[in-house]
């Protein structure tokens, strides 16, 4: 993992490198306005070109061709092709593949991209290649919309442009210019060095299983470990994923499987079919247990499919509407766990809290259904194969004691 950037590189040979992505047709005064920032305040900048249509504004230091070529292509090629969506597919992966490698060669210590959706989806692209820690800022006109899909699961900072990028004016270099100078001041200020003398463990949180999890962390690191706490957002289970995936995690707390219920439903914070799947997979110990699978997650009130009327809701904020799950989509959740569980090649428990699986779901709460919560706990019950132990505990899933349980059932497949 990258952790901290001095002035000079260790070898003494050259200045933190910036890699520079834009397409220099449509956005080349923008970029050489940033480049000269960069260049200005001691950095070395290598530019890279990513347009395909008109002529690039100034040279860059590396031609379109390059990227084109690490796509696996040529530029006459992907003109030929007349789609501009395919020929920013194939930029996008020949710019990732570029990126890569121009890290692992020790070329590049921070990436800048500037650009409308086609740049933005390019730069980005590269950016989510590269290590936690290496300096990744995007300049888009995106930035103030659903950025997922640009930042994936990587530390990517996004600035709005406020204006198109189309030209220099007031307002664009204003804001090019406060992207750089915060970015300038990413690669100057000190950064916390890494502390990689504790085992780290990986555990979901949601705001309804905060009490849980919280306990079981300061649990877990009075024993020892360092805690990776993930948001249940969709993007922080992907990102808890990558990492087991990455071989960067020697345990999983997994208490707040509810992107699970989002994936299933058609909730706005799925984390994709992978979900649950890494530990398993790698063979990290992992105890899972159902936090928030009680809810489905969408957006204000009146974003709700109109499909979903008569369901039992609950309006988390004025942006976050919850939906209650049913006993039938507990059932085929309750399956699914049990399925990923029975697949693991390392040791795996599932705990289940018999009083309540969230906040809401308690008594005289507005997601108080012993019904739907008896419908996924049977499902385990049903599916769980003897290799998996299955714990049954009469708690709430936010009382302290459970939170203990939790922790010592991980520590002891920790330690055995």
């Amino acid at each position: 993992m990258t952790v901290s950037f001095p002035d000079s590189h260790p070898n003494g040979d050259r200045l933190l490198a910036i890699l520079l992505l834009a397409t220099l047709d449509t956005k080349g005064p923008e970029a050489a306005f940033v480049r000269d920032r960069f260049l200005a305040a001691g950095f070395s900048v290598l530019c890279v070109d990513a347009g395909v249509v008109g002529e690039p504004a100034f040279a860059p230091d590396l031609p379109r061709e390059t990227i084109w070529e690490a796509a696996g292509t040529r530029l006459r090629d992907v003109r030929a092709l007349g789609d501009r969506g395919k020929a920013i597919a194939i930029a996008a992966r020949g710019a990732a593949i570029l990126a890569a490698k121009l890290h692992r060669e020790g070329r590049i210590d921070a990436v800048f991209g500037l650009g409308g959706s086609a740049g933005t989806t390019i730069a980005c692209s590269a950016m989510q290649v590269l290590p936690y820690g290496l300096p990744k800022v995007m300049v888009s006109t995106m930035a103030s919309g659903n950025v997922g899909p640009y930042v994936g699961i990587r530390d990517i900072a996004m600035f709005h442009s406020v204006v198109d990028l189309c030209g220099l004016n007031r307002f664009s270099r204003a804001m090019l210019a406060q992207a750089a100078n915060a970015f300038i001041g990413m690669l100057r200020s000190p950064v916390v060095p890494e502390v990689a003398d504790k085992p780290l463990l990986a555990a979901t949180m949601f705001g309804v299983t905060t009490p849980c999890v919280s306990a079981a962390r300061d649990i877990l690191e009075a024993e020892g470990y360092e805690m990776l706490v993930f948001h249940a957002t969709g993007s922080g289970g992907r990102t808890m994923e990558a990492m087991i995936r990455d071989r960067l995690i020697s345990g999983v707390l997994d208490i707040t499987t509810t992107e699970l219920a989002d994936q299933l439903v058609g909730g706005i914070m799925p984390a994709g079919d992978e979900r649950l799947t890494a530990a398993a997979i790698r063979g990290v110990p992992q105890a899972i247990s159902v936090g928030a699978l009680d809810m489905v997650n969408f957006g204000p009130r009146d974003t709700v499919p109109a499909k979903f009327e008569g369901r039992r809701f609950h309006e988390h904020n004025p942006t976050i509407t919850l939906m209650r799950t049913t006993p039938e989509e507990n059932d085929t959740l309750g399956r699914e766990i049990a399925e990923k569980a029975c697949a693991a090649s390392g040791p795996t428990a599932v705990v289940l809290p018999m009083r309540g699986i969230s906040a809401l779901d308690i008594e005289g709460g507005p997601f108080w259904w012993p019904e739907a919560d008896a419908a996924l706990f049977q499902s385990l019950r049903n599916w769980l194969t003897m290799d998996v132990e299955l714990i049954e505990a009469d708690l709430h899933i936010n009382d302290p004691k459970f939170a203990r349980l939790c922790a010592d059932v991980l520590l002891k497949m920790l330690r055995s």
